[in-house]
């Protein structure tokens, strides 16, 4: 109407007013600041103008009464009054609740004449109405009038028509009914017959024309009444390609409504072009739902879509079967790729990545997965290269298993309850038919996650406990022959990842008795982490004796027991966490087959410490030469040694230091290794504590006899050549005047072995020399009773050395040592005279005074007692 007014004609509306949406050529959104007010429309007539096109249809019904044979310009006079039209401005609402089921319409059946007055007249006066209804009337009048006028005008013609028709009858009834041929009624219709032939061929492509216009025009009413369907096929294509399947099914519904049992044949076949297309349909979703690897919510989907286009079969079972199958072949893909040397690097064992944002913190993380990661944690680029094959392939299968079994679980779940075609939960034939397929199908899915679990089981042991595998799957599962062996640490993490691979599959309610396998695994696995931890620990104790530095401490010892009881402690705390009793565990070391196995290991180990030290105490000067290696710090006040000749210790040196540390085992270190054992749980730690201080006393005494006899053996071997030197004779010889020398050389010795052996044991001193006294005290007793004769000075020589060799030792005198001098004194002539005992006391005191110095080391306060 102008540039900021615009007029059109709506759809039925119920509100008043709405919103002005207006969008521009370019496709933009514009904005509008007013709204739109909605006006009752004004019905339009034939001849009015109009901008827009006017349905006609009403009109069309007007005409079909044929009896009232009036045109139809008369059915609308525009004023019947002939006065001004002044439009009223009552609202259409308020009359036509003020007229209910009335019309101001005069051509309507409802006419209300009140209504026309006061919708068109509201503001005309009364006069002037009074002058429309005389004029009304008038018209009326003239109407009728003029009718009849027509009729008296044309009586001439009336007249004159009927004595045409007269004539004509007389002239055939003169010519006779036996005249037919040539008759004026056959000349009037051979006449008439080519009119119509004429009329016919002037109005035929006339005709023709109007008759393909109606049938083009029903046409394209059909057509746009039934638009929909014949549209559908096409839009079917186009939504498929855009992956709006909703809209698709939406569509598909609709249609099968209307057309599913239509008997027209256009619609039948347009219908079949939609089938068609829903079959194309339904096979792309089942390819989609069956292709892998994908998401639970894709699966869901697919799932729903082809239970609304109803597919035949049953497709949540087919996925479940084919997401079955493809867990399967991707650990056994895995497998096969690091049997072949391959690293798992691409396709889809690398779904989430090597990143490890969750396979195993592993598992305990159970959101995690929940989140569609990975069972690993943060790791340092050069892990592939540092971790053993086995426990990069049990992480990597955790990793499969654990990133497609939870979705696996949750399908059949949704499932067995009918949340595949139901979100909301309503109950329909669907779902209770779902229902129904999974309680018959309930054990092959059990089986299904048998065959995934003991799968899982089969590969690991293949790979780590190839020997607990039948025969004929060993070659199937098995292969890692070339693959080095695992330590205890790697069969720990091994252990950690089976236990939260176990764990987040519990956290999915799967039943227990479809997890007893991996239960069974773990036991087994836990059973050789001990053991292969125990062989280890036996290698390490192996190569103990190659650290042995030969410096000893104030204790005298050397750091090879601590280093074994170390060793032994840090095996004990690796072995903490595959020990450990998880929920549903067992203890292993609780299994009699066990207990025995790892105190024989544990026995093993104590009984291997003690050859090491044997083999120790057999080295020659060379090889300790070759292995000594270690610079002693001998400025420090808490480690010192009596080794010679540049810190290497001579045979005999070592000999006590292996003793002393013997000593310290039995004392100290196995006592403690017993508590680490039961605090740890191992059973059996007093036999352990029994065989180990067997072995050790046993290596104690070997050690010892052999030390004794390199060092007594050469003192009491002196003592008869030293007696007999100068050719002495007991029976003739001068007045004592002294101990002789060789008996100060005998003690000279004892006090070198007594510094050799305070050097490196204060503990070991009464022990050594008490029986390197007692080896002394049978010699001298052996040699007094060999003696035939004694004379008198003879006799008070022997007791004079006799004596002052028992005084200067007596700190070290044993029984036996106690019993043969008292036979060697007993051999000996008794002294007779005061002057004798008085000459031998003099002497003795004289031997005590001049070798003091040396004798102090003997003295009682200088050693401390022996606690064995």
């Amino acid at each position: 109407m102008s540039a900021s007014k615009i007029v059109c004609r709506v759809g039925p509306a119920k509100d008043e007013k709405g919103e002005i949406i207006v969008t521009t050529k370019s496709g933009g959104l514009g904005t509008s600041t007013v709204s739109f007010k909605l006006l009752k429309p004004e019905r339009i007539g034939i001849l009015d103008q109009s901008a827009v096109w006017v349905d006609e249809m009403n009109y069309y019904d007007m005409r079909t009464d044929r009896n009232k044979g009036l045109s139809p310009l008369s059915l609308r006079p525009s004023n019947p009054l002939g006065i001004d039209i002044d439009k009223g401005k009552i609202p259409q609402k308020d009359m036509e609740m003020t007229f209910p089921g009335m019309s101001g319409d005069f051509t309507s059946e409802n006419f209300s004449a009140t209504w026309y007055l006061m919708e068109n007249h509201s503001g005309t006066s009364f006069e002037q109405l009074k002058i429309s209804a005389n004029n009304l009337k008038k018209q009326a009048n003239k109407k009728n009038e003029g009718s009849l006028a027509y009729v008296k005008g044309g009586l001439s013609t009336f007249f004159e028509a009927q004595d045409a028709l007269a004539a004509i009858h007389q002239r055939l009834e003169s010519d006779g009914t036996e005249r037919v041929e040539g008759s004026m009624t056959q000349r009037l219709e051979n006449i008439l017959n080519r009119a119509s032939d004429t009329a016919d061929t002037l109005f035929q492509e006339v005709l023709g024309r109007k008759d393909k216009a109606d049938s083009t025009r029903n046409a394209l009413n059909v057509l746009q009444r039934f638009k929909f369907l014949f549209n559908l096929p096409l839009n079917i294509e186009r939504n498929i390609q855009k992956g709006d399947y909703d809209v698709v099914i939406n569509d598909y519904e609709k249609a099968k409504s209307l057309f599913g049992s239509t008997e027209v044949p256009v619609f039948k076949k347009v219908y079949a072009e939609v089938e068609t297309r829903i079959n194309s349909l339904r096979t792309l979703l089942l390819e989609k739902l069956l292709q892998t690897p994908s998401t639970l919510h894709d699966q869901k989907r697919y799932i729903r879509y082809l239970s609304d286009l109803h597919a035949p079969g049953d497709p949540a079972w087919q996925c479940i079967y084919a997401q079955h199958k493809w867990i399967l072949q991707l650990m056994q893909t895995c497998r096969d790729e690091f049997i072949n040397g391959q690293r798992v690097g691409v396709g889809a064992l690398e779904q989430e990545g090597d990143t490890r944002s969750s396979a195993l913190s592993r598992l305990g993380h159970y959101s995690s997965l929940k989140r569609g990661g990975s069972l690993r944690t943060p790791r340092p680029s050069t892990w592939r290269f540092e971790t053993p094959q086995q426990v990069q392939f049990v992480e990597k299968l955790s990793d499969v298993v654990i990133g497609q079994l939870p979705n696996f679980w949750k399908l059949w779940i949704s499932y067995v309850n009918g949340s595949l075609f139901s979100e909301t939960g309503e109950k329909s034939g669907q779902v209770e038919k779902s229902k129904k397929n999974a309680r018959q199908r309930q054990n092959d899915f059990k089986k299904m996650i048998e065959e995934v679990t003991h799968r899982l089981v089969r590969l690991i042991r293949g790979a780590l406990l190839t020997g607990t595998l039948p025969p004929h799957e060993q070659s199937l599962y098995g292969g890692w022959e070339n693959k080095a062996d695992l330590t205890g640490h790697w069969m720990t993490q091994i252990i950690h990842t089976v236990r939260s691979c176990h764990e987040a599959l519990s956290m999915l309610e799967i039943p227990n008795d479809l997890l007893q396998v991996l239960q069974d695994l773990l036991v087994d696995l836990r059973v050789q982490c001990l053991v292969v931890t125990l062989l280890t620990t036996t290698e390490d104790i192996k190569r103990l004796a190659e650290k042995e530095d030969w410096v000893v401490d104030n204790e005298g010892i050397t750091s090879l027991p601590s280093q074994f009881e170390q060793c032994i402690i840090q095996m004990l705390q690796s072995l903490k966490e595959p020990m450990e009793i998880k929920p549903g565990e067992i203890n292993v070391l609780q299994v009699d087959q066990v207990q025995d196995q790892a105190a024989e290991l544990s026995v093993k180990i104590m009984r291997v410490f003690v050859n090491c030290l044997d083999h120790l105490s057999t080295k020659t000067d060379a090889e300790i030469n070759a292995t000594l290696n270690v610079a002693m710090d001998l400025s420090s006040p808490e480690r010192f040694s009596g080794v010679q000749d540049e810190s290497r210790p001579t045979a005999e040196q070592r000999l006590l230091i292996i003793l002393s540390n013997c000593q310290y085992l039995e004392r100290h270190t196995f006592l403690n290794l017993a508590d680490h054992f039961e605090k740890h749980g191992f059973t059996g730690t007093e036999k352990i504590t029994r065989v180990s201080v067997e072995a050790v006393r046993e290596l104690d005494r070997k050690l010892f006899d052999a030390y004794i006899e390199r060092r007594a053996d050469p003192i009491a071997g002196a003592l008869e050549p030293g007696i007999y030197a100068g050719y002495f004779d007991w029976r003739d010889c001068q007045a004592p005047t002294g101990v002789r020398n060789y008996l100060k050389e005998a003690l000279v010795n004892i006090i070198a072995v007594h510094a050799e052996v305070f050097t490196v044991s204060k503990d070991l001193v009464p022990r050594v020399l008490s029986q390197i006294v007692e080896s002394v005290a049978d010699e001298m007793c052996r040699l007094m009773q060999c003696v035939s004769s004694f004379s008198k000075n003879g006799a008070l020589q022997a007791r004079l050395e006799i004596c002052a060799l028992k005084d200067a030792i007596c700190a070290y005198l044993n029984s036996k040592s106690l019993v043969n001098f008292k036979y060697a004194l007993d051999t000996l002539p008794q002294l007779q005279s005061g002057a004798d005992k008085k000459l031998l006391e003099e002497l003795l005191n004289k031997f005590k005074s001049s070798m003091q110095l040396q004798l102090t080391c003997f003295q009682p306060s200088s050693v401390q007692p022996i606690k064995r």
